[in-house]
């Protein structure tokens, strides 16, 4: 996933305490990482409103509206793994996987990461990482 998840966008130890938070966390790595314009995690905010991006298995994929397409300059996402579960709406999200996906890359992602977070072994070593090239090791297949 070099091309999409770049090591800079990982981290293992999120400071955020509340789904909000968690998901300018989120959003502010895929700005840092050149991917989305700053008008992009307020976008993230805005889709939250409308549908909750949690997935389950302690999965948490915010992303933009699709009015916020515009925004996206390549396809990323940022990695948070948090130490103590973020509530989001009743559901305790270990992981928040900021999504920016150009064009019609948004889906294959999603599927990527659906495969990896419906398997037990990958959410093991996603628990034990400690690095961002044990994230990277696990999420490798992911790819736009």
């Amino acid at each position: 996933m070099s091309d999409v998840l770049s090591r800079e966008a990982i981290v293992l130890g999120g400071r955020a305490t509340d789904r909000d938070a968690a998901i300018t966390e989120a959003g502010r790595l895929l700005v840092a990482s050149g991917a989305v314009d700053e008008a992009y995690v307020d976008a993230m905010h805005e889709r939250e409103t409308s549908v909750s991006t949690f997935m389950g298995n302690g999965l948490a994929i915010p992303h933009g509206t699709n009015e916020a397409k515009a925004l996206i300059r390549h396809t990323a996402i940022s990695f948070v793994r948090y130490d103590e579960p973020i509530d989001w709406k009743g559901s305790p999200a270990r992981y928040v996987v900021g999504i920016a996906g150009a064009g019609d890359d948004h889906l294959t992602v999603l599927q990527a990461l659906a495969g990896a977070f419906t398997d037990d072994a990958s959410i093991a070593a996603l628990d034990a990482a400690q690095t961002p090239d044990d994230v990277l090791a696990v999420l490798g297949d992911v790819s736009a």
